[in-house]
């Protein structure tokens, strides 16, 4: 095994996101077709794979990019985009260990215990009096602001990687956007 698998990106230079609930995530637009995703990844120093069939999403068909920075080994992907036919992209993770830092109304949400971002996620919730919601695989998210946080293994510990959705016609909860591979845990 390479000595640097587990290694976790320093917060210090992880590349900073912001996230627009149901909008965007960093430069990712919800909608954006694989070459528009592409482009502007790259304009963000991202190099992508060749996108890939992933099945079939109802009729239409699925595709995946995994994104790393330019100067990572292969096997580093910091961000995968999946797209849905003529929706284009629906569903946005972002890697626990490699992937930007993504903070949503001064919470940063990747690479963190889950713990401690679950904590974070109820405080908020509590002071904007939404309900408190826990996703399918226990870990506090919202179904309004299109957020699924998930544990990552990192080495010996555990940190929060964040799965984010848009519903459209096809899928009408964040959870029916989450490709059956992330629900699974095959990232």
């Amino acid at each position: 095994m390479r000595a640097d698998f587990w290694a976790v990106v320093a917060e210090s230079d992880r590349v900073q996101w912001d996230y627009v609930p149901l909008e965007r995530v960093g430069p990712l637009s919800f909608g954006m077709s694989v070459q528009e995703a592409s482009a502007a990844m790259e304009a963000c120093g991202f190099a992508s794979d060749t996108p890939s069939d992933v099945g079939t999403f109802g009729p239409f068909e699925q595709l995946r990019t995994r994104f790393r920075a330019a100067d990572a080994p292969f096997h580093r992907h910091a961000v995968t985009a999946y797209y849905v036919g003529p929706m284009g992209l629906t569903c946005i993770t972002v890697d626990a260990l490699a992937g930007p830092q993504v903070t949503f109304d001064g919470i940063r949400l990747v690479g963190r215990p889950p713990s401690e971002l679950s904590a974070e996620l109820i405080a908020h919730m509590e002071k904007t009096g939404r309900d408190i919601e826990v996703t399918t695989g226990g870990d506090i998210g919202s179904q309004e602001w299109g957020m699924n946080p998930r544990a990552q293994r990192a080495g010996d510990v555990v940190l929060t990687r964040l799965v984010f959705g848009r519903p459209n016609d096809w899928a009408n909860t964040v959870f029916d956007c989450i490709p059956a591979d992330e629900m699974l845990g095959h990232h």
